[in-house]
């Protein structure tokens, strides 16, 4: 090889490069110790361009449907306010869901903790009369004792000492909150400005790709960047709509019938909804439990009506909503749940479709591409 000023360079480089991982292994813990601290310091922004993703998808619609659509955009003063004014709505959902519905879930659960302090007694004495002709059950049965004082005291004891060094006292538990509640905070702030400056940061961001990386190598992020935005839209539109609708369904219903936690088991379905194929089905099993410890037979009735509520929106509420939104065949929908529910759980469910979904678009646009160069047709 000749020893020109290019091959030195790369050669330099190369010695460079070596000693740096070598120097990285030997001291891999203060290593992944900065790599620890960086993502602690970077993970509210992270965590605000997630937020700011997922709240882009109602501000276009409103958007568009307030300025695009009609003359306001050809005002120049309407094209100023369209941003912030889009933007309104969805932080003023937001502000509801957190000032009025958790509070009221949050009754509804102390609720279901004061029944459940009842229920109990009465399972044991239903317990007692099944078994009323094996005096060794009942023995078992009537030993069986709650204490809720002792209940409670082993929760705090597990959230002082069992539940990581974090919680190791009343302090450090309060500091851990005011941390979350800070850092939710600033990423939610984060994700306005993010919101109302899109346009601007992403030509920021495209110049420097382009600046600092090869051409072909830019164009295929961007690409990619592009495919993923509209695939993980689509699917969040479609999930979301659909959860929503499902939720006001059972609300409705509910409320007609008299059926009680209808708030909570609404918000719980429509919640689980957002899992696709079975998380319905769960929501389902713990609102039944709700019910049941209430008045058994209204906790039939229930389910009877979700399984009816069920077909009417799988069968004409699910196609025309979501329908096709992540382009992703049934079969690949189950294989994504259950990789993504094995990988992650809850959120691996609920992320691992749109990934796959863009691995599928990508994979299929790659392979008609070759077939079509080689001039082959397959039906």
């Amino acid at each position: 090889m000749d020893l020109n000023k290019e091959n030195m360079k790369k050669i330099r480089g190369l010695i460079l490069f070596t000693i740096s991982v070598l120097v990285a292994l030997w001291n891999y813990k203060l290593l992944f110790s900065g790599v620890k601290f960086l993502g602690h310091v970077i993970f509210p922004f992270v965590l605000g361009g997630g937020i700011a993703f997922v709240l882009n998808v109602p501000m276009c619609f409103i958007e568009k449907k307030l300025f695009r659509e009609s003359k306001l955009s050809q005002k120049k003063r309407g094209s100023r306010l369209a941003r912030p004014v889009s933007l309104v709505p969805v932080v003023g959902v937001i502000a509801l869901v957190v000032f009025v519905v958790v509070p009221e879930l949050g009754n509804t659960v102390l609720n279901i903790g004061k029944k459940l302090q009842e229920f109990i007694p009465q399972v044991q004495a239903w317990a007692v009369q099944l078994f009323e002709d094996n005096p060794e059950i009942v023995a078992e049965i009537q030993k069986v004792e709650f204490d809720w004082d002792k209940i409670l005291e082993s929760l705090i004891d597990f959230l002082k000492n069992g539940a990581g060094s974090m919680l190791d006292s009343t302090f450090s538990a309060a500091m851990s909150i005011v941390s979350g509640i800070s850092t939710f905070f600033i990423a939610f702030v984060f994700s306005c400005y993010i919101l109302l400056q899109k346009e601007k940061l992403s030509v920021q961001v495209r110049k420097l790709m382009y600046a600092f990386m090869p051409r072909d190598w830019t164009e295929i992020f961007i690409a990619l960047g592009s495919v993923t935005h509209k695939t993980f839209s689509n699917f969040l539109t479609g999930q979301c709509l659909e959860a929503v609708i499902l939720g006001c369904m059972f609300l409705v219903v509910m409320t007609i019938f008299r059926l009680p936690y209808a708030l909570l088991i609404s918000v719980l379905i429509a919640f689980m909804a957002l899992i696709p194929i079975f998380g319905a089905f769960v929501g389902c099993a713990v609102g039944a439990l709700l019910i049941f410890m209430v008045e058994p037979m209204k906790a039939v009735f229930f389910v009877v009506m979700f399984l009816v509520l069920q077909q009417i929106e799988g069968n004409f509420i699910y196609p025309h909503v979501v329908g096709n939104s992540v382009g992703l065949p049934s079969i690949w929908v189950l294989v994504a749940v259950s990789v993504g529910a094995s990988l992650m759980g809850v959120v691996g469910m609920l992320i691992f479709i749109p990934i796959v979904s863009v691995v599928y678009t990508m994979l299929r646009g790659i392979v008609n591409r070759r077939l079509k160069e080689k001039k082959i047709e397959v039906d």
